[in-house]
């Protein structure tokens, strides 16, 4: 059946979460914690990468290069390329989008993904690199990803108003996506990501009920603070990289992250008090929206390291790592 990133195990909504949660450190890079990626694994991966996305171009589907990469990180992670020979990556990346395309049932053509371009492989070739793939992947190909987790957090924070739970998870996606970029975030688990991604979401369009979204979160029994704390730090980078646009214009209180607050506040709050008066209308939730987006205006660099309770402790951030990669051969049959 046809993989949903979103729900992987084909399970209710409430049946799955369980499930998900227990075990999706079997569908990370096995890479151990002290192993260090190096500049040749590094540079292997963006040239996998980049491949990918070529090759998943003719396919209107911007999830297929997302499981495409994710099944060439674990893969990489149990079986890392050793010698630099370009047509063994194009293949990898050719395999790798194979087995994604018929994970999610897209039919295709070898000639479609290929384009008659450079190295040329012929259906067994490429078929003899999935199994080793799969091998790899001790055929766990149901991958859970951060997608997988998405609703089941959206859920914590109690949306009345469809288009910004929308809103919300738009925005979420787009940063899992930019995410998947970044090697330092391999070390976390889906679920982390997903949590950390929803945060930075909520922190750039409801910066006045982040807080709510924040203690929602971090309260969770699925969640350890101190790797939501590190992913989040590092996720905010990601986040605002690229992402000035948004805070330029936010002296304005007819931004999108103005109106979106706004209308949460309106949407979510109680108008008429015992008394007859109104509280908390809508007017008084954008004077309060717009002093708090100004001063995110400020400070949109500025990196917040914890999760502030009574007192702010600035943990300190994850730095890129850099060090050699565990040694392994690549089997020599594929090659023959």
């Amino acid at each position: 059946m046809e993989l949903d990133l979103e729900n992987p195990l084909l399970s209710t909504f409430h049946d799955s979460i369980p499930s998900l949660f227990l075990i999706e450190s079997d569908h990370m890079p096995s890479l151990p914690q002290s192993l260090k990626p190096t500049e040749f694994g590094l540079s292997i991966r963006r040239e996998a990468m980049s491949l990918i996305l070529h090759l998943s171009s003719n396919f209107n589907d911007p999830f297929l290069p997302y499981l495409s990469v994710n099944y060439l990180d674990r893969f990489l992670s149990a079986q890392p390329i050793t010698q630099v020979k370009p047509w063994v990556v194009k293949l990898t990346a050719i395999s790798c989008v194979c087995l994604a395309l018929k994970m999610k049932e897209t039919g295709y053509s070898v000639s479609d993904i290929q384009n008659d371009e450079g190295f040329i492989f012929d259906m067994e070739t490429i078929e003899r690199m999935e199994l080793l793939i799969l091998g790899a992947l001790q055929w766990r190909m149901r991958s859970i990803t951060p997608f997988s987790f998405i609703n089941f957090f959206i859920s914590l924070f109690k949306f009345k108003d469809p288009p910004l739970v929308q809103a919300l998870k738009a925005r979420a996606t787009e940063i899992i996506f930019k995410a998947q970029n970044d090697i330092r975030l391999l070390e976390f688990r889906p679920s982390i990501i997903a949590a950390s991604a929803l945060l930075s979401a909520s922190h750039e369009l409801f910066p006045l009920q982040f807080p709510c979204f924040r203690k929602a979160i971090s309260s969770c029994s699925y969640v350890n603070e101190e790797n939501l704390v590190n992913c989040w730090n590092l996720m905010q980078e990601i986040a605002m990289d690229g992402y000035e646009s948004v805070w330029e214009g936010v002296s304005s209180s007819n931004t999108p992250v103005n109106v979106l607050d706004i209308q949460f506040c309106s949407s979510s709050t109680t108008t008429i008090s015992d008394s007859g008066k109104t509280k908390n209308t809508s007017s008084e939730a954008a004077a309060m929206a717009v002093a708090p987006v100004r001063l995110e205006r400020d400070q949109k660099r500025t990196k917040i390291g914890c999760f502030p309770n009574d007192n702010s402790l600035l943990l300190p951030r994850i730095k890129q790592e850099k060090g050699p990669l565990e040694e392994k051969s690549v089997p020599r049959a594929i090659y023959s």
